[in-house]
Formats: structure tokens, sequence, C-alpha cells
């Protein structure tokens, strides 16, 4: 039998968690033959709570479930970690200010961030859910500053997910008929979700199978919005789907994508021009444990416009929380290519100095 693997997760006893728990540990995340112990980290005012989805677990009798740990300290919950969920953010309240949240969250992720630096395993993948997931996943990495950027990604799978689901309904066929697809940039109102070289059935372009005017006017819109009409519906935020694509963005970066486009917030590269330095959702394949962005993507006059209006907003997300962030100029990195077996590139990787 394998060695157990170590996964974190904040904002353990959440709804989000409450769904995601569960599919870990059944072996949806790493395969049926892939033993876990799972580090659970909660506040203080919720760790009764989080006693009680432990004793579910365990009522589940995984057979994949070697151990269970409780904890209110990120340094022991994170604590030879190789792989995290940071789930556990700070909300939107009533009255506050974009300003607000992030220098809420910007506390959070900081203390993780020096957590997993100090005690996550060296090569901890980390997969940011809680929101405002792509600056949040910034402040994270920047106060990791032994850990690989290109460690971290901030969930934008949840978008990929609707969008897909979205239009197979629309077409009346199998979601997993579709590829191609993407979303770009912020995980917010902002988002562009990309169908111009999408297809169906391994052929047919999509955007030749719908209404031009239906995909720009109401299909964009309903995706940029999707979270917020779920509220709406349900009174609370979403949970089950949320779950359901952190499982799948964390287990194609760790297991493969099977050479299907997926989209994944990471560090910029610089790519499709976008600035360097911020975790922007790109179009990307995921092999032996690691991702490329997809290049060379066809990207009209409407879509430049679509991304660079998201970047603008991840770009001024990052000047309202910049003040809070450890001190690094671009003598911090130094970029260097991983090549495949068929001398490809990849991965543009992008190491601290330290790190080489």
């Amino acid at each position: 039998m394998k060695q157990p693997v170590r996964i974190a997760v904040t904002g353990a006893a959440g709804n989000i968690s409450y769904s995601l728990l569960f599919k870990i540990a059944s072996g949806e995340l790493l395969g049926k033959d892939q033993p876990i112990i799972l580090q659970l980290l909660e506040v203080e005012d919720s760790m009764e709570r989080l006693k009680g989805v432990a004793m579910e677990l365990e009522d589940c009798a995984f057979n994949l479930l070697h151990e269970i740990s409780l904890h209110s300290n990120p340094n022991t919950a994170f604590a030879g970690a190789h792989y995290a969920f940071l789930i556990g953010a700070k909300p939107r309240g009533k009255g506050m200010e974009r300003a607000d949240l992030l220098m809420a969250n910007a506390k959070i992720f900081s203390e993780q961030g020096k957590a997993l630096n100090n005690y996550a395993n060296p090569d901890i993948k980390a997969l940011v859910v809680g929101n405002p997931a792509n600056t949040n996943c910034l402040i994270l990495s920047r106060n990791a500053p032994d850990i690989n950027p290109n460690q971290f990604s901030a969930m934008t799978r949840l978008d990929h997910n609707r969008t897909t689901g979205l239009l197979a309904n629309k077409l009346a066929i199998n979601p997993e008929d579709i590829d191609g697809l993407c979303v770009w940039g912020n995980h917010s109102a902002t988002m562009y979700p990309d169908i111009h070289n999408a297809i169906a059935y391994d052929s047919h372009d999509i955007i030749d199978l719908v209404d031009y005017a239906w995909y720009q006017e109401e299909l964009i819109a309903k995706i940029q919005q999707r979270g917020a009409e779920i509220i709406q519906q349900r009174g609370l935020s979403s949970a089950a789907s949320a779950a359901q694509a952190a499982i799948d963005q964390m287990r194609d970066w760790i297991l493969g994508s099977d050479d299907r486009l997926v989209s994944m917030g990471v560090m910029s590269d610089g790519s499709y021009g976008i600035a360097e330095g911020i975790y922007y959702s790109f179009p990307v394949v995921c092999r032996f444990g690691r991702y490329e962005i997809i290049q060379d993507i066809s990207i009209n006059n409407f879509g430049t416009d679509m991304m660079k209006a998201t970047e603008n907003e991840l770009l001024e997300e990052k000047q309202l929380i910049e003040h809070l962030l450890p001190k690094e100029t671009e003598d911090n990195y130094k970029k260097v290519f991983v090549q495949d077996n068929d001398g490809s590139n990849l991965e543009n990787f992008y190491y601290r100095a330290n790190k080489i």
C-alpha cells in the first residue's frame, strides 16, 4: 500500500468543506489506492463544529482515511502537508468595500503563507478557494518566499465547469464532449469565459453552433453573475459545485488533465501580454504534476478588451494590498524552463533567487 499523503484544509467546518472532505476521503481526489491524512484548520469559535465534521468522517469508515487531526493554528495544520485547500476566508459583509475585504483577507493569507513556507512539505501544491481567490493567492505566495509561486493556484475551475455545463445544456450534449473553452482573468464579475476555440465531438466549432448574440449578451453575464444568482435562489453561496470544482482542479493538477484544456488561476508569466506578478486564469494543460499555459490561442478584439478589463481589476486589487506584502523586485526571480522528454517547454517556472 502507498504511504499516506497529508492534505490540509482550511475553513474545514464550512459549507464547501462539508462537501469537499467526504469526496477527498472517498478517493475522488487521488484515487482508490492512495491513503490520506486530513489536517483540518478552523478558527477557535468553530472548533466544536469541526469536531462534529470529524465524527461524521470517522462514521463513514473510509478505507483510505488513516488519520484526522483538528487545528486552530496554521503552523500545525500545514505541518508536512503535501496538498492544501485554502477555503477559509473573510466573507464580504454588509457595507464592506472591496478594499476592506482585501485588507481583512490579507491578514489571514499572510499568516497562512508564512505557515506553509515554514512547515509544509517543500513540494506543496496549494489551491486557494476563498474569495477574492486570485489576490488571496498572491498574498499567500508572497508570504511564502521559499516556495515556487507555481505551487500556488487560484480556483477558476468553478467558472470553467459552469461554462461547460451551461453550454452542454444549451446544445443538449454531454459536458465531456466539450473541450477547448477557457476562462480568463479574475474569479469575479469581470472574468471572461471564452468559447471561440471550443469544440464539440472533436470537430464542431461551438461558436458556430450557438447564436453569437446569446453568447455575448447572455452566457458571459450569466457566468459572471452565477454565484450571486445562486445566493439569491438558495440563500447560501455555492458549496457543492465549488467543492467539486476544487476536486477537479487539484486532481487534474496532480494527476494530469488527459490533454484536455482546463482553466486555472496561475502566476502570469507575461503570456498574452498579461502583466507578470498577478494570479490570472489562463487555459492550461496539466501533465506530470505541472501545468503548461497553452500558447497561440487566437484572441479577437472583443476578447482582448475583456481580458484587459479583468487584468486591470487584478492590478487594482494588487495595488490596494501592495503595502501589506513583503517587498520583492524582479531581481528576486529567475526564469527557468523545464523541458519535457520531447524537448518542448513543459512549464515556464518562476523560482525565487534563493531557490536556484
